[in-house]
């Protein structure tokens, strides 16, 4: 087994694929790379079939939500009562017509090549379209099948081209998607044991949004160095 080494790969990037991957930068040696969804599936079958880069095995696909990602929420001197954002504009569902931010969601995708003992990770970002809507890879990568769905299921991303794209972890009839940053915390709907019906119904939920984790700077010698003892971390 040869070893291709992060800048060899890095070069062969550049030369196969010229604009069409743009690096993203890393603190930790790690490489990835950004595709645009239009050229997704011209670029993965070549990071899979051509022999420079060989990844046969697709690891692992995820969505993200970057709403509100870089805001520092937490840059404060005072005690606030506002704690977390995405308690304070709940939304189940994003209204008709509504356009997102271009770079709010995006698909991850987790390259192995174990020919080239190498790892690359790939994002393609969905654009402004609601829903967001990405090609699926699952004619590449079989793989990819129940990964989609899940991401599907979580943020509502759509996969184009995928076989039987449905929720896979939350329940028949759930509506919205729990893992974007605007969803609530408490959901929407809650189940109980109804005695005169004799089942679990859902109903509203009862349980009002409220702060739970306070913003708070503390100036003791917790977190002031100059209030430390002797030895003291």
């Amino acid at each position: 087994m040869s070893r291709t080494t992060a800048s060899q790969l890095s070069a062969a990037l550049a030369e196969r694929f010229g604009e069409r991957l743009v690096p993203v930068p890393s603190r930790c040696g790690e490489i990835t790379v950004e595709v645009a969804p239009s050229d997704l599936l011209d670029v993965c079958r070549a990071l899979r079939d051509e022999p420079p880069f060989r990844f046969r095995m697709l690891m692992d696909v995820c969505g993200v939500d970057y709403l509100a990602y870089g805001q520092g929420e937490w840059l404060t001197e005072d005690a606030t009562d506002a704690g977390f954002s995405r308690a304070r504009q709940p939304t189940i569902l994003a209204p008709a017509g509504a356009r997102f931010d271009p770079r709010r969601f995006a698909v991850v995708y987790h390259l192995l090549s174990l020919d080239l003992n190498q790892r690359l990770r790939l994002r393609a970002f969905t654009g402004p379209d609601n829903p967001p809507v990405v090609p699926s890879v699952t004619p590449i990568w079989a793989s990819a099948d129940w990964y989609e769905r899940e991401a599907f299921d979580l943020y509502g991303i759509l996969f184009e081209g995928h076989p039987d794209l449905r929720r896979l972890l939350t329940d028949y009839g759930f509506i919205g998607h729990p893992f974007r940053k605007d969803f609530p915390l408490s959901g929407n709907v809650e189940v109980q044991y109804d005695p005169e019906r004799g089942r679990v119904v859902y109903q509203p939920v009862t349980i009002e949004p409220r702060t739970l984790v306070p913003r708070v700077i503390r100036d003791d010698n917790r977190y002031v160095a100059d209030l430390k003892g002797p030895g003291a971390r």
